[in-house]
């Protein structure tokens, strides 16, 4: 692959820093890449804080900022392996499941979804009347905990 170009004041090229890059004011505001070395069209910030102070607030999706990692602001999951009591659990695509289950909670875009599947099943079922909003994500751990302690009966 080619080599990253960046751009902006206060920048010496490797060539001329003994091959390392070297800065004598503030950090670089630009950079592009391509397969060939040379310089790019500038990506401003690249949604990347780091960059520049007036970077894109959130991160970039697939730059490998925290929203990737799970933050509040991206999609969670929380699972759990339960046993239903007698009835089991209705889903909206195959009806009733009973037995050992994996009950999944899960948080994306406002929304909770609880899901269900056969223990090392690779199908998921969506819970009957399992979707709210939920304004803060915070609050996933303690949906996931309800939806345990109702669906989890193992006693019966």
């Amino acid at each position: 692959m080619g080599e990253q170009a960046v751009t902006g004041a206060g920048t010496t090229p490797a060539s001329e820093a003994g091959g390392a890059a070297a800065t004598d004011g503030p950090a670089p505001t630009t950079a592009g890449m391509t397969a060939d070395g040379a310089a790019g069209a500038a990506v401003p910030g690249a949604g990347m804080s780091a960059d520049t102070p007036d970077a894109p607030a959130g991160g970039t999706p697939g730059a490998g900022m925290s929203a990737d990692a799970g933050s509040p602001a991206g999609p969670q999951a929380r699972t759990a392996d339960i046993v239903p009591g007698p009835g089991g659990v209705m889903t909206d695509e195959v009806g009733v499941v009973t037995g050992e289950l994996t009950l999944r909670t899960e948080y994306a875009d406002g929304q909770v979804t609880l899901r269900v599947q056969y223990r090392e099943a690779d199908e998921w079922y969506a819970v009957t009347g399992g979707r709210a909003a939920l304004a803060d994500p915070a609050g996933l751990d303690a949906v996931h905990a309800i939806a345990v302690g109702l669906l989890n009966r193992p006693e019966g």
